[in-house]
Protein backbone atom coordinates (compact mmCIF):
# COMPACT_ATOMS: atom_id res chain seq x y z
CA UNK A 1 0.00 0.00 0.00
CA UNK A 2 2.82 2.37 0.82
CA UNK A 3 4.34 1.79 -2.62
CA UNK A 4 1.21 2.62 -4.65
CA UNK A 5 1.63 6.40 -4.74
CA UNK A 6 5.28 6.06 -5.76
CA UNK A 7 4.45 3.67 -8.58
CA UNK A 8 1.90 6.08 -10.03
CA UNK A 9 3.79 9.33 -9.47
CA UNK A 10 7.13 7.79 -10.47
CA UNK A 11 5.62 6.63 -13.75
CA UNK A 12 4.10 10.07 -14.39
CA UNK A 13 7.39 11.83 -13.66
CA UNK A 14 9.28 9.47 -15.90
CA UNK A 15 6.84 9.87 -18.80
CA UNK A 16 5.88 13.54 -18.37
CA UNK A 17 8.65 15.38 -16.51
CA UNK A 18 7.55 18.73 -17.96
CA UNK A 19 4.62 18.95 -15.53
CA UNK A 20 6.95 19.28 -12.51
CA UNK A 21 10.09 20.83 -14.05
CA UNK A 22 9.20 24.44 -13.10
CA UNK A 23 8.66 23.56 -9.43
CA UNK A 24 11.72 21.28 -9.36
CA UNK A 25 14.11 23.79 -10.95
CA UNK A 26 15.33 25.56 -7.76
CA UNK A 27 15.76 22.29 -5.85
CA UNK A 28 17.57 20.53 -8.71
CA UNK A 29 19.86 23.52 -9.21
CA UNK A 30 20.76 23.53 -5.50
CA UNK A 31 21.28 19.76 -5.35
CA UNK A 32 23.29 19.52 -8.59
CA UNK A 33 25.72 22.12 -7.23
CA UNK A 34 26.27 20.11 -4.03
CA UNK A 35 25.80 16.49 -5.13
CA UNK A 36 27.75 15.43 -8.24
CA UNK A 37 25.42 12.48 -8.94
CA UNK A 38 22.40 14.79 -9.46
CA UNK A 39 22.04 15.86 -13.10
CA UNK A 40 22.12 19.63 -13.71
CA UNK A 41 19.38 19.26 -16.35
CA UNK A 42 16.12 19.55 -14.39
CA UNK A 43 14.10 17.45 -16.84
CA UNK A 44 16.66 14.65 -16.59
CA UNK A 45 16.78 14.90 -12.78
CA UNK A 46 12.98 14.65 -12.59
CA UNK A 47 13.08 11.57 -14.84
CA UNK A 48 15.79 9.93 -12.70
CA UNK A 49 13.78 10.67 -9.56
CA UNK A 50 10.68 9.20 -11.18
CA UNK A 51 12.57 6.11 -12.34
CA UNK A 52 13.91 5.49 -8.84
CA UNK A 53 10.41 5.86 -7.38
CA UNK A 54 8.92 3.54 -10.01
CA UNK A 55 11.55 0.80 -9.66
CA UNK A 56 11.88 1.00 -5.87
CA UNK A 57 8.09 1.26 -5.52
CA UNK A 58 7.68 -1.87 -7.66
CA UNK A 59 10.22 -3.77 -5.58
CA UNK A 60 8.60 -2.62 -2.35
CA UNK A 61 5.16 -3.61 -3.62
CA UNK A 62 6.26 -7.17 -4.42
CA UNK A 63 8.36 -7.53 -1.28
CA UNK A 64 11.76 -7.70 -2.97
CA UNK A 65 14.53 -5.79 -1.21
CA UNK A 66 11.94 -3.98 0.90
CA UNK A 67 14.39 -2.23 3.20
CA UNK A 68 16.59 -0.95 0.39
CA UNK A 69 13.55 0.01 -1.69
CA UNK A 70 11.94 1.92 1.16
CA UNK A 71 15.14 3.85 1.85
CA UNK A 72 15.60 4.65 -1.85
CA UNK A 73 12.06 6.02 -2.04
CA UNK A 74 12.61 8.00 1.17
CA UNK A 75 15.70 9.58 -0.41
CA UNK A 76 13.66 10.67 -3.45
CA UNK A 77 10.83 11.98 -1.32
CA UNK A 78 12.94 14.70 0.28
CA UNK A 79 13.65 16.70 -2.90
CA UNK A 80 10.18 15.91 -4.24
CA UNK A 81 8.58 17.41 -1.14
CA UNK A 82 10.96 20.37 -1.05
CA UNK A 83 10.16 21.15 -4.69
CA UNK A 84 6.46 20.43 -4.78
CA UNK A 85 5.07 21.55 -1.44
CA UNK A 86 6.76 24.82 -0.48
CA UNK A 87 3.85 25.98 1.65
CA UNK A 88 5.95 28.71 3.24
CA UNK A 89 6.11 30.48 -0.14
CA UNK A 90 2.35 30.36 -0.86
CA UNK A 91 0.70 33.77 -0.89
CA UNK A 92 -2.94 32.80 -0.32
CA UNK A 93 -4.10 31.13 2.90
CA UNK A 94 -6.08 28.40 1.11
CA UNK A 95 -3.11 27.52 -1.09
CA UNK A 96 -0.77 27.60 1.92
CA UNK A 97 -3.02 25.23 3.88
CA UNK A 98 -3.32 22.84 0.93
CA UNK A 99 0.45 22.76 0.39
CA UNK A 100 1.02 22.33 4.11
CA UNK A 101 -1.33 19.32 4.15
CA UNK A 102 0.57 17.79 1.21
CA UNK A 103 3.89 18.54 2.91
CA UNK A 104 2.75 16.84 6.14
CA UNK A 105 1.37 13.88 4.16
CA UNK A 106 4.78 13.44 2.56
CA UNK A 107 6.43 13.78 5.95
CA UNK A 108 4.18 11.00 7.28
CA UNK A 109 5.03 8.80 4.28
CA UNK A 110 8.71 9.56 4.87
CA UNK A 111 8.34 8.29 8.44
CA UNK A 112 6.59 5.16 7.19
CA UNK A 113 9.37 4.57 4.67
CA UNK A 114 12.01 4.93 7.39
CA UNK A 115 10.15 2.39 9.52
CA UNK A 116 9.91 0.04 6.53
CA UNK A 117 13.62 0.61 5.90
CA UNK A 118 14.47 -0.43 9.45
CA UNK A 119 12.00 -3.34 9.65
CA UNK A 120 13.68 -6.73 9.94
CA UNK A 121 10.41 -8.61 9.33
CA UNK A 122 10.52 -10.21 12.75
CA UNK A 123 14.13 -11.28 12.44
CA UNK A 124 16.49 -10.02 15.12
CA UNK A 125 18.71 -7.10 14.22
CA UNK A 126 22.44 -7.54 13.68
CA UNK A 127 23.13 -5.82 17.03
CA UNK A 128 20.81 -8.25 18.86
CA UNK A 129 22.39 -11.25 17.13
CA UNK A 130 25.86 -10.04 18.12
CA UNK A 131 24.87 -9.55 21.78
CA UNK A 132 23.09 -12.94 21.79
CA UNK A 133 26.14 -14.70 20.31
CA UNK A 134 28.45 -13.04 22.87
CA UNK A 135 26.21 -14.14 25.76
CA UNK A 136 25.96 -17.68 24.37
CA UNK A 137 29.77 -17.81 24.12
CA UNK A 138 30.12 -16.59 27.71
CA UNK A 139 27.63 -19.23 28.93
CA UNK A 140 29.43 -21.98 27.00
CA UNK A 141 32.78 -20.87 28.43
CA UNK A 142 31.43 -20.89 32.02
CA UNK A 143 29.86 -24.31 31.44
CA UNK A 144 33.10 -25.71 30.03
CA UNK A 145 35.08 -24.34 32.99
CA UNK A 146 32.63 -25.89 35.48
CA UNK A 147 32.72 -29.21 33.66
CA UNK A 148 36.54 -29.17 33.57
CA UNK A 149 36.65 -28.41 37.31
CA UNK A 150 34.23 -31.31 38.00
CA UNK A 151 36.32 -33.67 35.92
CA UNK A 152 39.48 -32.54 37.71
CA UNK A 153 37.85 -33.17 41.10
CA UNK A 154 36.62 -36.57 39.92
CA UNK A 155 40.09 -37.45 38.62
CA UNK A 156 41.68 -36.34 41.88
CA UNK A 157 39.23 -38.42 43.94
CA UNK A 158 39.72 -41.40 41.60
CA UNK A 159 43.47 -41.02 41.84
CA UNK A 160 43.34 -40.93 45.63
CA UNK A 161 41.05 -43.97 45.70
CA UNK A 162 43.33 -45.83 43.31
CA UNK A 163 46.33 -45.04 45.45
CA UNK A 164 44.55 -46.43 48.54
CA UNK A 165 43.53 -49.58 46.68
CA UNK A 166 47.09 -49.99 45.46
CA UNK A 167 48.44 -49.78 49.02
CA UNK A 168 45.90 -52.33 50.25
CA UNK A 169 46.69 -54.84 47.56
CA UNK A 170 50.40 -54.91 48.28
Amino acid sequence: MLAAIFLIEGYKSLREPERVVPAAEPVVRLLSERVPAVPANTKQAVRVNGAVQLVAGSLLAIGRLPRTSALAIAATLVPTTAAGHRFWEAEQDADRRQQQIQFLKNLAMFGGLLIAGADTEGNPSLAWRTRHAARATQRATRSTRRQAARMARTAKVSGQAGAKVGKLSR
